[in-house]
């Protein structure tokens, strides 16, 4: 069943709430809306994504009316190296959306990945685009399987849930203003607001012993906290801290 889009502007209204059946990608037609000066909260959704990306350009497999794939304008008064600050408020504001729309509690695994029972449930990516942010925001909501490739590695809310549908409007009406929230705290408040909010809602700050596939290298150690800039730090069995400004976090085994 199509998300009833009209519901949710009725929710929230005064936002721009663009609906697709189909598009390549909810950012690519968000940064146009950007480009032309779009109002900040504007969100592009889609029922599908036939060229949906995640985190190194690697795919968003997004099967149609069963996920929410929505990106967002934002117009943060921010610096551009603010960017991996936003990245962990919008983490934050899924988690807060999850909550409250379905009753789940997740983990956040930095920098991107929303989690339950150490499978990921959602994802984001966010960019700079002229003077805007693109805060692109994946959540498998009403899932019952995967492909093999994703069925280790991946979960739903309706799986969490036991089986039991899920709501995409509800979860799309709460995820909205929720981003507008943590990303004004950030604004507000300052960075160790959103680092202390992330670190209390995240297993993998502190404590939690991963591997980290920088390409070139792997790290493997302890999780020791998060840089003022919203970098992972990871403390190797010689004792040294090495900041992870971008790589693939694991746990291990």
């Amino acid at each position: 069943m199509a998300l009833d889009v009209e519901w949710v502007r009725a929710r929230l209204p005064g936002r721009r709430i663009d609906w697709h059946a189909s598009l390549e990608s909810t950012m690519r037609d968000a940064s146009i809306l950007a480009a032309a000066g779009c109002a900040a909260g504007t969100a592009v959704v889609a029922e599908e994504q036939t060229a949906g990306v995640g985190r190194y350009q690697r795919p968003w497999h997004s099967e149609p009316g069963l996920g929410l794939y929505v990106s967002i304008v934002l117009r943060p008064s921010l610096e551009p190296d603010a960017l991996p600050l936003i990245t962990l408020a919008l983490g934050l504001a899924a988690v807060d959306a999850i909550r409250t729309a379905a009753g789940i509690v997740c983990d956040l695994r930095w920098p991107n990945d929303v989690l339950l029972n150490d499978r990921k449930c959602a994802g984001i990516l966010s960019g700079l685009d002229g003077d805007a942010v693109i805060a692109g925001i994946g959540i498998n909501v009403n899932h019952e399987t995967f492909r093999p490739e994703l069925s280790g590695i991946a979960t739903s809310l309706r799986i969490a849930r036991g089986g039991t549908l899920q709501s995409r409007e509800r979860l799309l009406a709460e995820l909205l203003p929720a981003v507008d929230s943590c990303v004004a705290i950030l604004h507000q408040q300052g960075e160790q607001a959103i680092l202390d909010m992330f670190a209390e809602k995240s297993s993998y700050v502190r404590g939690r012993r991963v591997q980290v596939d920088r390409g070139d290298s792997v790290v493997e150690g302890y999780t020791a906290g998060l840089t003022p800039a919203g970098f992972l730090i990871v403390r190797d069995d010689y004792g040294r801290d090495n900041v992870i400004i971008a790589g693939g976090v694991r746990p291990c085994s």
